[in-house]
């Protein structure tokens, strides 16, 4: 891979890690609602899961939709129906009481399974695999992984950081769920893209 290769990956790495996708939002909500260490392995399991994804997807599973073009709407009813079950959860969603378990962040495997849903994740894995491997080398996969996994975590983290600021202004009920109802929306949005498709 040559620097301006490697460059334009880590450029690209950073600007769709960082701009808003259903990862962040829900991350930014968990801030709010749990706090940055009981979001700790929603986060890793965005970074890692992600990682795995660019990884298997540019080692070949990318040639499953070139195969059977009916595996890319199969994917997009599933993508769109788990994230309208996550903005009714999300919207519903309720303060964390001390004792009680009124809710609970995303899990590590949970995070790391719902790469595979996530309609910008694939966007995303595509994309790095096609334009920066150029040689569709087993190498360069990997490297472009890396890369998207030393850009994402840090990116991502930037959303729950935000979330967790938030939190002191959301200590009234009414406007936690106000929160909660417009990250709801802007997760529903951010399917938008993939239903015109």
């Amino acid at each position: 891979m040559t620097l301006d290769i490697l460059l334009a990956l880590l450029a690209f790495a950073f600007v769709t890690s960082i701009t808003p996708g259903p990862n962040n939002i829900m991350l930014m909500t968990s801030g709010v609602n749990f706090g940055f260490r009981r979001t700790l392995p929603h986060m890793l399991g965005v970074g890692l899961g992600f990682v795995l994804m660019v990884a298997l997807v540019g080692l070949g599973l990318a040639g499953v939709f070139k195969a059977e073009p009916r595996a890319e709407l199969v994917l997009k009813a599933v993508s769109t129906a788990y994230i309208l079950w996550l903005a009714w959860k999300i919207a519903g969603a309720a303060a964390p009481r001390a004792g009680a378990a009124a809710g609970k962040p995303f899990s590590f495997v949970q995070a790391a399974g719902f790469q595979w849903v996530n309609p910008k994740a694939w966007a995303m894995a595509l994309s790095a695999t096609a334009s920066y491997a150029p040689g569709q080398t087993a190498q360069e996969m990997v490297l472009v992984a890396l890369i998207f996994g030393a850009v994402n975590l840090p990116s991502v983290s930037v959303w729950v950081v935000m979330g967790q600021g938030l939190r002191h202004l959301l200590t009234k009920p009414q406007w936690l769920r106000a929160f909660n109802w417009t990250m709801a929306l802007l997760l529903l949005a951010s399917q938008w893209a993939v239903l015109r498709l």
